[in-house]
């Protein structure tokens, strides 16, 4: 989470679509650090995502990091939490500089807030469950 980074499109329906992560705002170049860690799954151009990163964790989720001016990890590559992967940017279908962070969960879309306080870049513990591997999410 960058210093003054704030919510600026919240997940769910917005302007008649559906809008599957939370848009963070900050400024342009800034550090995107991963959630967890994981394996980068994807790290290319992708549609309106513009430079998408896609990172799958041990815990059930994967995370989307988008609109990045430059990818700093390669698929395959074996990340760990708070490891910077990208650098914020305006690709994509991105109106101002900002980072489109998604969750999802079996391919699906969840909504990231379930998963962390945005506002004080924490994780919400309640939204994982206990199993006999670790943990998995909600």
């Amino acid at each position: 989470r960058s210093p003054g980074a704030k919510v600026i499109s919240p997940y769910g329906q917005r302007n008649g679509r559906s809008h599957t992560g939370e848009d963070l705002k900050t400024k342009a170049k800034d550090k995107i650090y991963a959630a967890f860690d994981g394996e980068v799954v994807f790290s290319n151009t992708f549609s309106g995502y513009g430079n998408l990163v896609r990172i799958k964790h041990a815990n059930g989720l994967e995370t989307y990091y988008a609109h990045n001016s430059k990818n700093l990890v390669k698929q395959g590559e074996r990340v760990r939490a708070g490891q910077v992967i990208a650098l914020t940017g305006q690709t994509g279908r991105a109106s101002t500089p900002h980072l489109h962070f998604e969750t999802r969960v079996d391919g699906k879309p969840r909504n990231p807030a379930t998963y962390f306080d945005l506002a004080t870049g924490s994780l919400r513990q309640n939204a994982f469950r206990r199993t006999k591997n670790g943990f998995i999410a909600k």
